[in-house]
């Protein structure tokens, strides 16, 4: 028998092709089922992508809901003639243009500088008024220009008040001596919360975490020196910007640095602390930085860094001050630009340490360490 013979038969089978029916796309739907069925382990993604903007939109609506078109916050120092002026404006077809309110000379310009108000109103002895406002802030011009017209139109548009402007250009009353504390505030809430948050996931991902419990360190001192190490970066940042403010804009700082660097390491340790919360079940970075964005959005926007929070509705005030950022800028330019002593500056700081303590003790609590 030949060799060819008693060799047995092999038949190659040929793959089975898919069904003609599929189709050209059935691959690419299969594969798009697939990463819609990724996004089950995911729920971070549908939040932000469905949820979070749905949030923002209802938050700013309520902020800014039913506010007339241009009212702007007017202060009238109150003394001889400041009531006839009120009347003016509140008798002139733009009164529902104007917040008025009736100040001393000190709360009325302490006011302005905070941002409270757009314009100041200054009744003299002769029977005419004096505009404190700045220049630099459009609208406490448009302010300006939309006062003085409605009084003139009350009075019969014969310009019969005589007006005179005062300019609030001298350092301590400009916008940029109200913006710079309130993004001084704003920088250590960020480096203080991403510093600490994003650097946990890090090092929970890389497994460096479950590392670390295997020696015989406490916890609690492993979270703390990571909301710690921020105070060294603190010192960095308030001294930027003070000097940012000091040689370019010629801001005034009353306060001593002590109190300002106290209540820098004061909000440093708040928002540390609420990063450690934060990340403390978070396992994945995309996880945490959501986190992150959701628990500082209502600061940024609310916390007064570019405005003064005073503009929202007065049923949102008290939430709005309790927030640790809101307090943290309060303090900084109390100290800034009033030169206010530390010792008034007690109920911030007590906002500022209820937050960061609460904070550390729940993040020591539910932390995850795999």
């Amino acid at each position: 028998m030949s060799v060819a013979e008693q060799t047995p038969e092999v038949r190659v089978s040929q793959p089975k092709m898919p069904p003609k029916r599929n189709g050209r796309w059935a691959g690419y739907r299969h594969l798009l089922w697939a990463r819609m069925l990724e996004l089950k382990r995911e729920p971070e993604v549908v939040f932000w992508v469905f949820v979070f903007p749905l949030l923002l939109a209802a938050g700013l609506g309520i902020a800014f809901r039913e506010k007339p078109a241009g009212a702007s916050p007017v202060a009238i120092v109150a003394g001889a003639g400041a009531q006839q002026a009120e009347s003016l404006l509140e008798n002139s077809p733009q009164h529902g243009s104007f917040k008025i309110e009736v100040q001393d000379d000190a709360a009325a310009r302490k006011g302005f500088r905070l941002g409270k108000y757009d314009l100041v109103i200054k009744p003299n002895n002769a029977g005419g008024l004096t505009y404190l406002y700045d220049p630099a802030r459009p609208e406490s011009v448009l302010a300006r220009s939309e006062v003085n017209d409605a009084l003139q139109t009350a009075a019969g548009r014969k310009e019969v008040i005589v007006t005179s402007e005062v300019v609030s250009s001298e350092p301590g009353s400009r916008y940029i001596d109200f913006l710079i504390p309130g993004l001084l505030g704003m920088n250590l809430m960020n480096s203080g919360m991403w510093g600490v948050g994003f650097a946990l996931v890090d090092m929970r991902q890389r497994k460096l975490l479950k590392r670390f419990v295997g020696t015989p360190m406490r916890r609690g001192d492993f979270l703390l020196a990571l909301m710690s190490s921020r105070l060294v970066l603190m010192v960095i940042e308030i001294g930027l910007l003070l000097a940012l403010g000091v040689v370019f804009f010629n801001m005034r700082v009353l306060g001593s640095l002590f109190t300002i660097t106290l209540l820098g390491s004061v909000g440093a340790l708040c928002f540390g602390g609420v990063g450690l919360l934060t990340a403390s079940r978070a396992q994945k970075i995309e996880s945490v930085s959501g986190l992150m964005n959701l628990v500082m959005m209502p600061m940024w926007i609310f916390s007064g860094v570019f405005f003064s929070y005073e503009r929202f509705p007065a049923v949102a005030q008290p939430l709005i001050k309790a927030l640790p950022l809101t307090a943290l800028n309060d303090a900084l330019r109390a100290s800034i630009l009033e030169g206010t002593p530390l010792l008034h500056l007690w109920p911030r700081l007590l906002v500022m340490a209820s937050w960061g303590g609460i904070s550390f003790l729940l993040a020591l609590r539910w932390f995850r360490w795999t």
